[in-house]
Protein backbone atom coordinates (compact mmCIF):
# COMPACT_ATOMS: atom_id res chain seq x y z
CA UNK A 1 0.00 0.00 0.00
CA UNK A 2 1.36 3.26 -0.86
CA UNK A 3 1.90 6.16 2.10
CA UNK A 4 1.58 9.97 1.57
CA UNK A 5 3.38 12.48 2.33
CA UNK A 6 3.91 16.17 1.69
CA UNK A 7 6.24 17.18 -0.09
CA UNK A 8 6.47 21.30 0.27
CA UNK A 9 8.24 23.99 -2.64
CA UNK A 10 10.36 26.49 -1.98
CA UNK A 11 11.58 29.78 -4.04
CA UNK A 12 15.29 29.71 -2.51
CA UNK A 13 14.66 29.50 1.52
CA UNK A 14 13.84 25.37 1.21
CA UNK A 15 17.66 24.99 3.12
CA UNK A 16 16.44 27.62 5.73
CA UNK A 17 13.26 25.98 6.58
CA UNK A 18 14.24 22.53 6.62
CA UNK A 19 16.83 23.27 9.36
CA UNK A 20 14.08 25.06 11.25
CA UNK A 21 11.79 21.76 11.20
CA UNK A 22 14.47 19.91 12.46
CA UNK A 23 15.09 21.89 15.04
CA UNK A 24 11.36 21.82 15.96
CA UNK A 25 10.96 17.74 14.97
CA UNK A 26 14.33 16.88 15.77
CA UNK A 27 15.61 13.90 13.63
CA UNK A 28 18.42 13.75 10.79
CA UNK A 29 18.34 14.28 6.80
CA UNK A 30 18.57 10.94 5.62
CA UNK A 31 19.10 12.50 1.86
CA UNK A 32 20.13 16.53 1.04
CA UNK A 33 20.71 16.88 -2.68
CA UNK A 34 21.54 20.23 -4.84
CA UNK A 35 20.91 21.15 -8.31
CA UNK A 36 24.19 21.52 -8.70
CA UNK A 37 24.16 17.83 -7.82
CA UNK A 38 22.37 16.66 -11.04
CA UNK A 39 24.51 14.85 -13.69
CA UNK A 40 25.91 17.78 -16.28
CA UNK A 41 23.43 17.93 -18.94
CA UNK A 42 20.78 19.04 -16.35
CA UNK A 43 22.81 21.67 -15.00
CA UNK A 44 25.59 23.33 -17.41
CA UNK A 45 23.19 26.75 -17.85
CA UNK A 46 22.65 27.26 -13.88
CA UNK A 47 23.81 30.31 -12.11
CA UNK A 48 25.93 29.29 -8.68
CA UNK A 49 22.92 30.48 -6.88
CA UNK A 50 20.47 27.85 -8.41
CA UNK A 51 23.07 25.31 -8.49
CA UNK A 52 23.39 25.61 -4.67
CA UNK A 53 19.09 25.52 -4.26
CA UNK A 54 17.99 22.37 -3.06
CA UNK A 55 16.64 19.84 -5.47
CA UNK A 56 15.66 17.50 -2.63
CA UNK A 57 15.63 17.13 1.14
CA UNK A 58 13.49 15.08 3.63
CA UNK A 59 13.32 14.98 7.34
CA UNK A 60 11.54 11.78 9.00
CA UNK A 61 8.52 13.15 11.08
CA UNK A 62 7.40 9.81 12.66
CA UNK A 63 7.46 6.21 11.62
CA UNK A 64 5.36 6.48 8.52
CA UNK A 65 5.88 10.38 7.70
CA UNK A 66 8.35 12.07 6.09
CA UNK A 67 7.87 16.02 5.40
CA UNK A 68 9.97 16.12 2.21
CA UNK A 69 10.79 19.89 -0.01
CA UNK A 70 12.90 20.88 -2.80
CA UNK A 71 13.54 24.84 -4.09
CA UNK A 72 11.93 25.64 -7.53
CA UNK A 73 14.25 25.37 -10.20
CA UNK A 74 14.06 24.99 -13.72
CA UNK A 75 11.24 25.57 -16.08
CA UNK A 76 8.83 24.06 -13.54
CA UNK A 77 9.41 27.24 -11.52
CA UNK A 78 8.05 29.60 -13.71
CA UNK A 79 4.30 28.20 -11.93
CA UNK A 80 5.44 28.99 -8.14
CA UNK A 81 3.06 30.80 -6.09
CA UNK A 82 2.81 30.95 -2.27
CA UNK A 83 -0.29 28.51 -1.50
CA UNK A 84 0.63 26.26 -4.28
CA UNK A 85 4.04 25.63 -3.29
CA UNK A 86 3.20 21.56 -2.40
CA UNK A 87 2.66 18.07 -3.38
CA UNK A 88 1.34 14.62 -2.27
CA UNK A 89 4.17 12.35 -2.59
CA UNK A 90 3.24 8.66 -3.11
CA UNK A 91 5.67 5.99 -1.62
CA UNK A 92 4.90 2.78 -3.18
CA UNK A 93 5.61 -0.94 -2.94
CA UNK A 94 6.67 -1.71 -6.32
CA UNK A 95 7.05 -0.18 -10.13
CA UNK A 96 4.19 -1.45 -10.54
CA UNK A 97 1.98 -0.09 -7.99
CA UNK A 98 3.60 3.30 -9.15
CA UNK A 99 2.69 3.12 -12.18
CA UNK A 100 -0.87 2.53 -11.71
CA UNK A 101 -1.08 5.10 -9.45
CA UNK A 102 0.18 7.32 -11.70
CA UNK A 103 -1.44 6.65 -14.80
CA UNK A 104 -4.77 6.97 -13.07
CA UNK A 105 -4.23 10.00 -10.72
CA UNK A 106 -2.53 12.01 -13.85
CA UNK A 107 -5.77 11.18 -16.54
CA UNK A 108 -6.84 14.50 -17.49
CA UNK A 109 -4.10 16.12 -16.04
CA UNK A 110 -0.54 16.96 -17.01
CA UNK A 111 2.27 15.29 -16.36
CA UNK A 112 5.30 17.37 -15.66
CA UNK A 113 7.63 14.10 -15.27
CA UNK A 114 7.06 10.34 -16.66
CA UNK A 115 7.71 7.84 -14.50
CA UNK A 116 11.84 6.80 -15.11
CA UNK A 117 14.83 5.75 -13.48
CA UNK A 118 16.49 8.48 -11.85
CA UNK A 119 20.22 9.56 -11.46
CA UNK A 120 19.51 8.88 -7.74
CA UNK A 121 18.69 5.54 -8.13
CA UNK A 122 14.58 5.76 -7.70
CA UNK A 123 12.00 5.24 -10.09
CA UNK A 124 10.01 8.36 -9.97
CA UNK A 125 7.11 10.65 -11.39
CA UNK A 126 5.48 13.78 -11.02
CA UNK A 127 2.42 15.31 -12.47
CA UNK A 128 -0.65 17.91 -11.65
CA UNK A 129 -3.90 16.08 -11.94
CA UNK A 130 -6.72 17.32 -13.64
CA UNK A 131 -8.36 19.37 -10.05
CA UNK A 132 -4.66 20.85 -10.20
CA UNK A 133 -3.06 19.53 -7.39
CA UNK A 134 0.36 18.06 -7.75
CA UNK A 135 1.57 14.91 -7.10
CA UNK A 136 4.98 12.38 -6.87
CA UNK A 137 5.55 8.72 -7.11
CA UNK A 138 8.80 7.14 -5.53
CA UNK A 139 9.69 3.44 -5.07
CA UNK A 140 12.95 2.95 -3.44
CA UNK A 141 13.97 -0.54 -5.41
CA UNK A 142 15.56 -2.20 -1.95
CA UNK A 143 18.06 -3.76 -4.58
CA UNK A 144 19.35 -0.25 -5.69
CA UNK A 145 18.95 2.03 -2.70
CA UNK A 146 22.08 3.26 -1.21
CA UNK A 147 23.56 1.70 1.80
Amino acid sequence: MATVNVYLTFNGNCEEAFNFYKSVFGGEFPYIGRFGDMPSEGNEKMSDIEKNRIMHVSLPISQETMLMGSDTGGEWSSGFLQGNNFALSLNTDSREEADRLATALSEGGVVTMANAETFWGAYFGMWTDKFGINWMVNYDDPEKVQQ
